[in-house]
Formats: structure tokens, C-alpha cells, sequence
């Protein structure tokens, strides 16, 4: 009897992990925003209230599934223009507006599975989606060297990052002024040399060069 009760135990114990188990998902993230966000609070407050209302947000799956869809090798950009600066806890920037931009390997289920998984990682910020337009998407991270990455979301979206140096220390007393827009098992800030948006649902574009504005990271759920 003992033997027995231990058995359905193991098994109520195995099914609840199920659920769990499938939606376990990691992979690479990058983030750019129209404000510094390795800076100084001089240079930060001189931004707060002109910039920083617009982000790209990216993920690119290297392993696992969403929803029971797996999605190993695809990727997903959001990109947001809010109402005030993004970070700023003065001010509430939402509602916001976003266009989702979904790799365009994917299926038309798998479509669907990476909008859920963007909306639940960005929250809030993800709310009001415009438009989902399916685009060829290249998203590579530089293992090499740190806080390098590349991304290309059709002709839509671009973005090139750096490793921040010594050079980009312009105060003396930079620090992460904000942290990343969505939770993150690892993340460093880095420099956009490229971060650009031309498209429709925003009501905006923008072409920006060597900010101190961009996150290189890694997301785990």
C-alpha cells in the first residue's frame, strides 16, 4: 500500500511539472531606446521629457517552445513609441503604441505563439499592438566580444551594437541610469551604433547613432 501510494505521489508530482517544463525558453535579447541609458544623471536629466519614448525590443528563441509551439531559431521585434520618457518614474508613458515585427521562417502557428510570448515578456508596453507584419529577420549576437550584436527586421528595423568603452565614459560618472524593459537573466549596456525604425503603425521613424542607449543580454523563462 505504501509502495503504491508512493507511485501516484511521483506521478501527481511529474504532472504538475509538465506544464512548466513545456514552456521553458531561453535565448538572446537586445534592446535599444531613444534616451542614454548608460549615463550620467546630468545627461539623463538634459534627455527626460524630449527622448527616450521610443525602443526595439528583440528576442531571438535558441532553445525551447511557447505555448507548446516550439520556436527554436526564431526571432520577434517590438517596436514602441510611449507617451513619455520610458524608465522615467515621474512620468507614465502608456498607453504605448507598438508594431510587432515576427520572423518570417516561421509558422503560421508559431506567428501566433511568438506574438504571446513577446506580449507576456513586454507587459504593459505590448499592450496596443498596431500591426504584425511577418519580415525576414537576422538577429546575431558576437560571442566574442561583449555587448556586440546585429539586428535586421526586414526593411524595417536595424540595429548594430558595441561593447562600451573608455572613450564612452563622458562624465566620470556613468552608471545604468535604466535597466532593460523586460526581465532578463543576464544584460549589459552597450552602444548603438545603428538603431533605426522606417515603418508603419508608430506614426514616427527615427535614425539615431553612437548613443549609449542598448542592452545585449540573455532571457531565460
Amino acid at each position: 500500500m505504501r509502495y503504491q501510494l508512493s507511485i501516484v505521489l511521483v506521478l501527481a508530482v511529474a504532472s504538475l511539472s509538465l506544464p512548466v517544463t513545456a514552456q521553458q525558453i531561453q535565448g538572446d535579447y537586445l534592446e535599444t531606446r531613444s534616451a542614454d541609458v548608460y549615463t550620467g544623471q546630468c545627461f539623463a536629466n538634459g534627455e527626460v521629457n524630449l527622448v527616450g519614448n521610443e525602443a526595439i525590443l528583440a528576442w531571438h528563441v535558441r532553445s525551447g517552445s511557447w505555448d507548446g509551439v516550439p520556436l527554436q531559431g526564431l526571432s520577434v521585434t517590438a517596436v514602441v513609441r510611449a507617451k513619455g520618457t520610458l524608465g522615467d518614474p515621474y512620468e507614465n508613458p502608456y498607453p504605448a503604441k507598438a508594431v510587432l515585427l515576427v520572423d518570417d521562417q516561421a509558422s503560421p502557428q508559431q506567428r501566433v505563439a511568438l506574438v504571446s510570448f513577446a506580449q507576456q515578456m513586454g507587459g504593459e508596453l505590448l499592450r496596443n499592438v498596431e500591426q504584425v507584419i511577418p519580415v525576414q529577420t537576422e538577429f546575431v549576437v558576437n560571442l566574442e566580444e561583449h555587448g556586440a550584436a546585429m539586428l535586421r527586421a526586414g526593411h524595417f528595423a536595424t540595429v548594430q551594437t558595441r561593447s562600451i568603452g573608455d572613450k564612452d565614459h563622458l562624465c566620470g560618472n556613468e552608471e545604468t541610469y535604466y535597466p532593460p524593459l523586460t526581465q532578463l537573466a543576464h544584460s549589459m549596456p552597450a552602444v548603438a551604433l545603428t538603431d533605426a525604425y522606417s515603418g508603419p503603425g508608430l506614426g514616427a521613424s527615427w535614425n539615431l547613432h553612437g548613443k549609449r542607449s542598448a542592452f545585449v543580454g540573455v532571457f531565460a523563462r
